[in-house]
């Protein structure tokens, strides 16, 4: 019998899960997120490629989607951060 513990994701593959949701609304406007790093004060860094690099409209797309996402999903993330 086996007694393998069952270990609770952590915040990164957490926000990871979030994201894989998230990416197929953003590749059906020709770009994609990419998770960068979180780190420890739950500060969540992402990278916009293809069409979503330099957008105007990146700015909200990363406000009311991602990060309202990940924040309701994700409590302990307490900012995310656009990075070049």
């Amino acid at each position: 019998m086996s007694t393998a513990t069952q270990q609770s994701p952590t915040i990164r593959e957490k926000v990871q899960s979030v994201i894989n949701l998230i990416r197929p609304a953003v590749q059906a406007d020709g770009g994609d997120i990419e998770l960068v790093d979180v780190t420890s004060d739950g500060v969540v860094q992402i990278r916009f490629h293809g069409a979503c690099h330099g957008c105007p409209s990146s700015t909200m797309t990363l406000q009311m989607g991602i990060e309202r996402n990940l924040r309701e999903k994700v409590p302990e993330i307490t900012a995310v951060v656009p990075v070049a």
